[in-house]
């Protein structure tokens, strides 16, 4: 299955780096769609997924456990401990399994911006 990763340069302020906790996820909602938002402080990295989990359908992956697997930042899905790599989305329990979109991200001046692909996200 291909990943989707959305590399359009719309820059939409999602939230202020205070709002997400370290080492953890918050959901962001961008017009109709829900983000997750991660924030690896140890590393000092940001990523951004779809929110939805591809097997049940639920808005879950913010909530997930985070962590990293050969070095590979990953998250956990709370329903079934799928890990999804927050790079570039693979699923890393199964590479038969769905993969998830990824959203690229960017941090100024203690604001955190995420890259969007569908014009409606950017309000």
């Amino acid at each position: 299955m291909e990943v989707t990763t959305n590399t359009q340069k719309d820059w939409v302020l999602a939230c202020h780096t205070t709002d997400v906790p370290a080492n953890g996820g918050v959901c962001v909602k961008l017009g109709d769609e829900q983000i997750a938002l991660f924030h690896f402080a140890r590393r000092n990295e940001w990523y951004a997924t779809q929110n939805l989990c591809p097997h049940r359908q639920q808005m879950a992956l913010s909530r997930g456990m985070t962590g990293t697997q050969e070095g590979e930042p990953k998250v956990a899905c709370p329903f079934h401990k799928k890990t999804f790599s927050l790079k570039d989305g693979r699923c890393l329990t199964d590479e038969h399994e769905c993969n998830i979109t990824t959203y690229p991200v960017k941090v100024v001046e203690n604001k955190v911006f995420i890259g969007v692909y569908n014009p409606a996200m950017v309000m």
